[in-house]
């Protein structure tokens, strides 16, 4: 007897560790830079990770895995697109982007990029108190990434870009290569905090339509999927909203932006998909200037 229930204890034990074995861990890779590390980063891989347990009844565990490489936006997406070092990416959504990779259709910030405030030289406060009008705002050159979207919609609206690389862009503005570089409202404030040169502007936001996704692989069906059900899970629960509200790198940015002092000038976007545009009726999914 004592054989028997021993080689019975053996088999479970083998079936449990077969089963086991057999269960899938998706492995979720992702770009986090060593040379210039943004802790607003944070936000975007903290939420992936929520998302990913929230449908891990359906899609099993999950590892998130760092591959730390140096890289623009653009050489990132590309690499998505040929399936290659990493799994996922986030940024600014357009057309363009959204016909190469799968966008995962939720606008993970809210909208919050197209909400944007300038970083300026102190010195030059004076000279914007003095603008009256979009048409002067317009006089002023802006600096902007090479691959941002940012940079189509802001051209599309009149305004005199200059382009940079992105870890280029303060240097650019403390040597005088263009006037003022627009930040989301949630941006600029840790970016200059070791630069005594520079300041937020007080006069000015500008608004356009500028959804942050996830983006996979166009062939990746499972990331996909398993992506779109845990954000609507956040999203029906009030999770998402309670994180938005409450993590560091969004919460009190309203307070320090004193929207109220602030003229905003709305901007469109040539850059929207039928998807995206959809997705502006669903309230629940944005932040609104009338809100703030």
């Amino acid at each position: 007897m004592k054989i028997i229930s021993l080689i019975s204890i053996l088999l479970y034990s083998l079936l449990n560790a077969m089963c086991f074995a057999g269960e899938q861990i998706d492995t979720i890779r992702y770009i986090e830079s060593a040379q210039h590390p943004d802790p607003k980063q944070g936000y975007f891989v903290e939420l992936l990770s929520l998302a990913l347990a929230a449908s891990k009844d359906e899609y099993g565990d999950y590892q998130l895995q760092p591959v730390r490489y140096e890289m623009a936006q653009g050489r990132a997406s590309m690499m998505l697109q040929r399936n290659e070092l990493i799994d996922v990416h986030w940024r600014m959504t357009s057309k363009s982007l959204e016909s190469k990779l799968q966008a995962i259709y939720f606008p993970i910030l809210k909208g919050l990029m197209g909400y944007r405030i300038f970083i300026i030289r102190k010195e030059d406060q004076p000279l914007f108190k003095q603008v009256n009008s979009l048409a002067e705002l317009q006089t002023l050159s802006l600096g902007q990434g090479i691959n941002w979207p940012d940079s189509e919609i802001l051209l599309s609206n009149g305004f005199n870009v200059i382009k940079g690389y992105d870890i280029h862009l303060l240097k650019m503005l403390k040597r005088k290569r263009f006037d003022y570089f627009p930040r989301a409202l949630h941006e600029p404030w840790l970016e200059i905090a070791n630069e005594p040169e520079l300041m937020v502007e007080q006069s000015f936001m500008l608004t356009y339509p500028a959804p942050m996704y996830f983006f996979v692989n166009k062939n990746n069906k499972r990331l996909t999927d398993r992506l779109t059900l845990g954000l609507k899970r956040l999203l029906n629960s009030g999770k998402f909203e309670h994180y938005f509200e409450n993590h560091a790198i969004t919460s009190n940015i309203l307070a320090k932006a004193k929207l109220a002092n602030r003229r905003v000038f709305q901007l469109s976007s040539p850059l929207l998909s039928k998807q995206t545009n959809e997705l502006l009726k669903d309230k629940r999914l944005w932040i609104k200037v009338n809100d703030l």
